[in-house]
């Protein structure tokens, strides 16, 4: 079959996790409108079957259809960071633009609208991988801006494909996965059929429970959150967890609370309805709320929360 891994990079906000869940058809990466949103380089298995006496298109002819297994890499945006934090994920993004079989690069405004484009593009210069431009938002973009987008990204010469697309509705995504299918090469299927993604549940729960903290809070707050799962127990027909909100102010952390609880009590509730569907048992789950000042600049904390920079070998 057709096997390989796919890194979506670029800017902050591009629509990087939608597009993975669209290509899915299922969610395993939390979005919000906020930028950063996206902390740890998420992994979603994408695996589409041989078809029984189909053919699959292969330039200008076609072949028995094998099927295809990708793993798409949904990494943090691409930005200039002002603390360890923003410096992990941007390292751990551009790394991610190595030893992969094909790179999606997102964009979705005109480049003089966004000097890290620029860097990006930089980055993808210095690699062969084979890369596909998708220009995301369409629904947005008028088709004069979409025009300028497209031949200023056609004029570089990088891109072995240009798409339009609109990830919040599915528009031209199965086009641009077939397109990474016709790049990649023959190989194994590394994963099982029905698997989405190799992250533990432990890690889907702390991300879900994040997004509901930006959801419900405003802009400063947010980028100052982590949250770590303290405990989880799988019991028949329930699942226990218990949860910190780390905040890095005092003065967050009554935010983040709110009057008589209920900014909480309505975070706790939004996360537990959809860590129900994801784990399809009654969940009780538990919210304490702590301060760790500085902590997006501690080693320390970076390290006790999971944002450590893999070694290269």
């Amino acid at each position: 079959m057709k096997s390989g891994f796919v890194t979506i990079a670029g800017r902050p906000n591009v629509g990087k996790s939608t597009l993975l869940n669209a290509i899915l058809g299922e969610k395993i990466a939390i979005a919000s409108a906020k930028p950063q949103t996206t902390r740890n380089t998420v992994r979603g298995i994408y695996t589409r079957l041989p078809e029984e006496g189909g053919t699959a298109e292969n330039g200008g002819g076609s072949t028995p259809d094998e099927g295809a297994q990708l793993v798409f890499l949904d990494t943090p945006g691409i930005h200039k960071p002002h603390n360890k934090l923003g410096t992990y994920m941007t390292e751990s993004a551009i790394r991610s633009l190595s030893g992969v079989d094909v790179i999606l690069f997102l964009v979705d405004s005109e480049p003089e609208a966004g000097k890290g484009d620029a860097f990006i593009l930089e980055r993808l210069n210095e690699t062969e991988t084979p890369k596909i431009l998708v220009i995301n938002k369409i629904d947005t973009i008028g088709p004069d801006a979409y025009k300028r987008i497209y031949d200023h990204y056609e004029a570089t010469g990088l891109f072995a494909d240009i798409f339009g697309c609109a990830a919040i509705d599915g528009t031209n995504v199965k086009d641009i996965v077939r397109a990474v299918e016709k790049l990649v090469p023959e190989g194994p299927m590394y994963f099982p059929e029905d698997m989405v993604t190799d992250h533990p549940m432990r890690f889907l729960v702390s991300e879900i429970i994040r997004e509901k903290v930006l959801l419900y809070l405003s802009d400063e707050v947010p980028h100052g959150v982590a949250v770590e799962i303290e405990s989880y127990e799988e019991l028949k027909g329930l699942t226990r967890i218990g949860a910190v909100i780390y905040c890095e102010r005092k003065t967050h952390k009554g935010i983040i609370i709110g009057k008589e609880g209920k900014k909480l009590k309505g975070i706790g509730k939004a996360a537990r309805l959809e860590i129900e569907s994801l784990t399809g048992t009654k969940v009780f789950l538990q919210l304490w709320v702590k301060v760790k000042e500085n902590w997006r600049d501690s080693d320390f904390a970076l390290s006790n929360f999971g944002y450590v920079a893999e070694k290269d070998e």
